[in-house]
């Protein structure tokens, strides 16, 4: 009975050699990091910022192109939410992680979280201050902050009298544009005020309407995004007076106020290209690749003629 059951068996697997049937399931080498069947979880600070929908579109154009399932939520600038919904990320068994941080401290507790369980993690367009981050992949913030002071300088002049309108105060996007802002406005303008307005359109109107009336001398203004410097110059334009204001981001509403001559200009980013990037990145880890901590997208300066 034994020589029976051998030579059975032995036939099987002649036949199935022979034929090149399919083998099991459980007996598949395993493809993991190979674009198939990868789940990436993609947290965003914002959707209701042009923005940050540009990125997520150049995150899923590209996941879609090389197969990779993408799972995408909104934080709503909550840093309390994110950090539940990179834990609910996951849950879901997400193979990678691109997190575009609320702000670059809170999101430090979700990253060690991912890093627990060996989920890598990617960052877009801000950082996160602790935890391992395989690579930011994001603009110069530092030398975009310094190419529209030396924007200001060129236009108007040295000692010229400027308003800073700062960004979110957790974000190390707000610390780094701030920095190379001053890097050549403390030396070559005067900042004669500067409030956060969090990143956001209406903020960035109200706070610009304090600012001009509590100082009236105000010959330009520099925004940290560009959601900002549109809602500056809803204020400016209802104030009556004409004072140039430089944003960061060069979303489309932005680029269509510089082509209207309202808007000055902007720092332009790319964040579809930071979008595929991210993704880029995130497969060349998971295939076991070692990839840059900083992935740099180029910036370029848009201002109208």
């Amino acid at each position: 009975m034994k020589k029976i059951t051998l030579v059975l068996t032995s036939i099987l697997l002649l036949l199935m050699t022979g034929c090149s049937l399919e083998p099991p399931e459980w007996a598949k080498p395993n493809n993991e990091g190979s674009g198939q069947n990868l789940k990436i979880g993609l947290s965003l600070s914002t959707l209701n910022n042009p923005f940050f929908v540009a990125l997520k579109d150049g995150v899923t154009a590209e996941a879609n192109k090389q197969g990779v399932e993408i799972l995408v939520i909104d934080a709503q600038n909550d840093s309390a939410k994110q950090n539940n919904d990179v834990e609910d990320l996951i849950q879901k068994g997400v193979d990678a992680l691109l997190i575009n941080p609320v702000d670059s401290s809170a999101i430090s507790t979700a990253v060690q979280s991912a890093n627990s369980l060996d989920i890598p993690v990617i960052t877009l367009d801000r950082s996160a201050d602790k935890g391992d981050v395989k690579a930011l992949v994001a603009s110069d913030n530092i030398k975009g902050g310094s190419m529209a002071a030396e924007y200001i300088v060129q236009k108007l002049g040295k000692g010229a009298k400027v308003i800073e309108l700062e960004g979110s105060p957790g974000a190390s996007a707000t610390r780094e544009r701030g920095k190379g802002f001053h890097e050549i406005a403390d030396t070559q303008l005067e900042v004669i005020a500067k409030q956060t307005a969090d990143f956001d359109r209406t903020k960035g109107l109200t706070v610009m309407e304090n600012l001009i009336e509590g100082n009236p001398g105000v010959q330009a203004v520099f925004a940290h995004n560009d959601e900002m410097a549109l809602g500056a110059i809803e204020a400016i334009q209802s104030s009556g007076k004409n004072i140039p204001v430089i944003g960061f981001d060069g979303n489309k509403d932005a680029l269509d106020s510089i082509e209207a001559g309202k808007l000055t200009g902007t720092i332009a980013q790319q964040p579809e290209l930071i979008g595929q990037l991210a993704v880029q990145a995130a497969k060349d880890v998971l295939d076991g690749q070692t990839v840059k901590p900083m992935i740099p997208a180029p910036l370029k300066l848009v201002v109208k003629e």
